[in-house]
């Protein structure tokens, strides 16, 4: 996260050092103080719409599509080619969609990413520091796809080439966005900002990463399975475990409904999952998961009692509160497979034990990513880079904050920040949509300190 140019420490030690062996100093700073000045106020005179549009296209590999107005600056959507695979930079490329909205020269960016497709909103940071913002879409996802066989090849969808993606589009556009750069992004995107800044630790000033899950070995999920033992209280526990259970046992009953439902919403599993049955147990499975990522304990009181709750309480109560249903129609390579590649290659996934329903479960090997991806596209777990970037960030990561939430089951696996300048938060009872202005005091206060001191803004 450092900048390229000369360090803050370093650049006190010279001028201490020089004003010891005489009297040049002072000038010496009182120049280069003002030669910055100069600099900063010829860039902010040449910061029109116009003037940006003109730099923009100027850098090599960059387009500009359009440029539209977003509350009342420029918003250029933009598209950069990037090697597909960036040890062989000479080789076949792509265009990866990013857009810039710029406000200064002077102030700060945020380079954000949702970790998927192209992200349209504004991002938390971006809004507390008043920044510019780069948005980006993750190589593979999207339109940001090799055409032809290249398109095809998923060995080149890899944290580090997405990395490699991200510090070439940064190291084009800090030539014009001149101030503090901050990573950032929730959930996959903030696995992300991370994986950037380990493999780039020179791009960016600071990563403020949102609910970032860690799965640092594939082979350890007890992280996971504490949170389910854990999470809320023992009541709602047991009766949303009860749900998930009678939800199988009644299967039979319940499994024609959900076929009609399929039917008449076009929905095939025969790519993917391979059948109805599995694509149904698979759904039941992950129900628990997802009240917790998307709901609160508030909901806990509508947890129906699952041995008297007639066929279609169960059910639609089911389906209102995490009962997601996963079909070939968006886990091909235009949906969310590409996600789904890279658990099964380098991101992990939690494999739980579901202790209570192992006696009315068909398919014990359902519940895993390569189950819900259509054949081309599924691929041989590796842990080497993750656990790597585990060890780096815990060591070696400087200017990083992590934020968590208490009852998120993507925050059971998280990461641990450094003793350079890194924080933690959690906040307490928050799900998969933690932010800091969840974060109870003094906890707040001192994040946006931290953060906007690492942006150099007051």
């Amino acid at each position: 996260m450092r900048n390229k140019g000369i360090s803050a420490l370093a650049c006190a030690g010279l001028m201490a050092g020089a004003a010891v062996l005489g009297g040049a100093a002072p000038a010496t700073a009182q120049a280069a103080t003002a030669a910055r000045a100069a600099d900063t106020a010829a860039d902010t005179a040449k910061d029109t719409p116009a003037d940006i549009r003109a730099r923009l296209e100027k850098l090599p590999g960059m387009k500009v599509v359009s440029v539209t107005d977003r509350e009342g600056h420029p918003l250029y959507s933009l598209t950069y080619r990037q090697p597909v695979d960036h040890r062989r930079p000479h080789g076949a490329t792509f265009t990866q969609r990013a857009t810039l909205w710029h406000k200064s020269t002077a102030k700060p960016t945020v380079l954000y990413t949702g970790g998927y497709t192209l992200a349209g909103g504004t991002a938390s940071l971006t809004r507390l520091l008043d920044a510019n913002q780069v948005s980006v879409e993750h190589r593979y996802f999207g339109e940001s796809r090799p055409e032809g066989p290249a398109g095809d090849d998923w060995s080149k969808l890899t944290v580090q080439q997405e990395a490699a993606d991200e510090h070439r589009l940064t190291r084009a556009l800090r030539t014009i966005e001149k101030g503090k750069w901050l990573g950032t992004g929730a959930s996959k995107g903030g696995m992300t900002a991370t994986y950037h800044e380990r493999f780039h630790p020179g791009d960016l000033d600071a990563v403020v990463a949102f609910v970032a899950p860690n799965d640092a070995d594939n082979r350890d999920d007890s992280g996971y399975e504490r949170f389910f033992a854990t999470v809320g209280t023992q009541e709602c526990r047991d009766a949303l475990n009860a749900v998930q259970r009678e939800m199988l046992v009644r299967r039979d009953t319940l499994l024609p409904r959900f076929e009609k439902e399929a039917k008449a919403e076009g929905s095939t599993f025969d790519q993917t999952l391979g059948t109805t049955d599995r694509a149904y147990e698979f759904a039941v499975l992950d129900q628990v998961w997802n009240f917790w990522q998307s709901g609160t304990a508030a909901a806990c009181p509508t947890v129906p009692d699952a041995k008297k709750a007639t066929d279609d309480e169960l059910y639609d109560w089911s389906k209102g509160h995490g009962f997601s249903v996963y079909r070939d129609q968006e886990l091909g390579v235009n949906g969310s497979g590409p996600y789904y590649r890279q658990a099964a290659t380098q991101l992990g996934w939690a494999d739980l034990r579901f202790s209570h329903l192992k006696d009315v479960r068909r398919h014990p090997d359902v519940y895993q990513p390569n189950s819900v991806l259509p054949k081309a596209m599924r691929g041989t777990y590796n842990n080497k880079t993750i656990a790597d970037v585990d060890r780096w960030v815990k060591k070696r990561g400087q200017r990083m904050m992590f934020i968590y939430g208490q009852n998120d089951p993507w925050s059971a696996e998280r990461f641990t920040p450094s003793r350079h300048d890194s924080y933690r938060y959690e906040v307490p009872g928050a799900n998969h949509g933690a932010s800091i202005a969840k974060l109870p005091e003094p906890q707040q206060s001192k994040a946006i300190a931290t953060i906007k001191r690492w942006a150099g803004v007051k």
